[in-house]
C-alpha cells in the first residue's frame, strides 16, 4: 500500500488530523463508521493514485448519489477513469454512495463538504426543496454543484450532465410501438416519482404513446427505489391486480427483480426496455431477458462532469458541452 500522509487521508475522509491517528494506531473511542470512512478514503486515494500521475494544482470534489449500488458504482468506475485525463491537475474524489437515505441526510453531507473544503460536488438526489436550497447554500459559498443524470433544474446548480430524459422517454414509447400489439398494457416503473429525470423519462412516454400509439395504454409503477426486495414486492402486486401487463419500461432500476417477478407468477413479458448498461443489465441482455436497454456513455457524462467543475474555477476554457447521445443496445450488438 502507497504511503499517504495523516493529512492527505484525513482532507480525503472529511475528518480531523487525530481521528486519522487514533484509527490507523488502531486506538479505542473511535466510531466503527468514522472507521469505515478513513478506510475508504484510503481505498479511495490508491484508486486515483492509479488512474493519475498529475502533479498540478489539487482539487477536492465531493460526489453524493442516491442510487442502486450498481448504478453508483458504474458512475465512480467512469469519473476514476478520466481523473487522468485532465492534467496537470491532482484531483481526488471523496465518494459518498447510498442506495437509501433521507432527503435530510443527503443535506447533511452536502453541507459537510462545504465545510470539508470541498471545491465542487457532484450530485444525483431528488428534485426537492430541501436539496434546491442547500444547492443554493453551496452556490452562495462559491461551491459548484453539478447534477447528475438527474436534474434540480430550480437550483443554482451550475450544469446538468446526462441525456435528455424527455427524449429518452419518447425513443423508449418509439420502440415499444414496433414491437407491441394494440392494446397492450406497458409498466413504467419508476424507482421514485421525486427524481426530476426519472419523471422526465415517463413525460416522454407517455406524450408520445398518447400522440401517437393511442392503442397503447401505460401504468406508472414507483416506490422501488431499484433495490431488488422492494421492487420484486411491487411489482408481483402489480402483476397481480393488473391482469393484462405484459410489458415493461423501466425507468428506475431493478430489473432482476422485475424480470423474476414475471417469472414467479408464470406471466409472459413481451417487451422489455431498460435503462443504463450497468452489470446487472449487461447479464440481462446476455440472458436475452431484456430486449433492449437505453445507455449513454457514463465515461463522456464523468469527463463533462469534471471538465465543469475545472471550468467554474478557471481550470479550462469554457465550451459547450452537449446532452449524452442515447445508444440502444440489444443482446446482439452489446459489446
Amino acid at each position: 500500500m502507497k504511503k499517504f500522509s495523516v493529512k492527505q487521508i484525513a482532507t480525503q475522509a472529511g475528518v480531523s488530523k487525530a481521528t486519522v491517528d487514533r484509527v490507523l494506531h488502531g486506538r479505542n473511542h473511535v466510531h466503527h463508521q468514522t472507521q469505515k470512512r478513513v478506510q475508504q478514503a484510503i481505498k479511495e486515494l490508491e484508486i486515483q493514485e492509479a488512474y493519475s500521475l498529475a502533479v498540478g494544482q489539487t482539487f477536492h470534489f465531493d460526489v453524493i448519489m442516491h442510487a442502486p449500488k450498481r448504478f453508483s458504482l458504474a458512475v465512480q468506475e467512469a469519473i476514476n477513469s478520466q481523473i487522468g485525463n485532465l492534467g496537470p491537475f491532482r484531483i481526488h474524489m471523496r465518494f459518498h454512495l447510498f442506495e437509501e437515505i433521507s432527503l435530510t441526510e443527503i443535506q447533511s453531507l452536502m453541507q459537510q463538504a462545504m465545510c470539508n473544503g470541498s471545491q465542487g460536488v457532484i450530485l444525483k438526489a431528488a428534485n426537492e426543496p430541501i436539496i434546491q436550497q442547500t444547492i443554493n447554500q453551496l452556490s452562495e459559498n462559491r461551491i459548484p454543484v453539478i447534477t447528475l443524470v438527474t436534474d434540480v433544474p430550480q437550483s443554482q446548480r451550475i450544469a446538468y450532465v446526462g441525456i435528455d430524459n424527455v427524449m429518452a422517454g419518447r425513443t423508449a414509447a418509439y420502440l415499444s410501438h414496433l414491437a407491441l400489439r394494440s392494446h397492450s398494457l406497458v409498466g413504467v416503473v419508476l424507482s421514485s416519482e421525486r427524481f426530476q429525470g426519472e419523471e422526465e423519462r415517463e413525460l416522454g412516454f407517455r406524450m408520445w404513446i398518447k400522440e401517437r400509439a393511442p392503442a397503447i395504454t401505460s401504468l406508472t409503477i414507483s416506490g422501488g427505489f431499484g433495490i431488488y426486495d422492494h421492487t420484486l414486492a411491487l411489482i408481483k402486486d402489480t402483476l397481480k391486480a393488473q391482469p393484462n401487463l405484459n410489458a415493461i419500461y423501466s425507468v428506475g432500476g431493478g430489473n432482476r427483480a422485475i424480470v423474476e417477478a414475471f417469472q414467479q407468477l408464470n406471466r409472459p413479458l413481451d417487451l422489455f426496455i431498460g435503462h443504463d448498461l450497468d452489470r446487472e443489465n449487461r447479464q440481462l441482455l446476455a440472458e436475452e431477458k431484456i430486449n433492449m436497454v437505453l445507455s449513454h456513455d457514463l465515461a463522456i457524462d464523468a469527463y463533462h462532469t469534471l471538465l465543469h467543475l475545472l471550468q467554474f474555477h478557471r481550470q479550462k476554457p469554457k465550451t459547450f458541452l452537449p446532452p449524452s447521445q442515447v445508444q440502444v443496445i440489444t443482446p446482439f450488438n452489446l459489446r
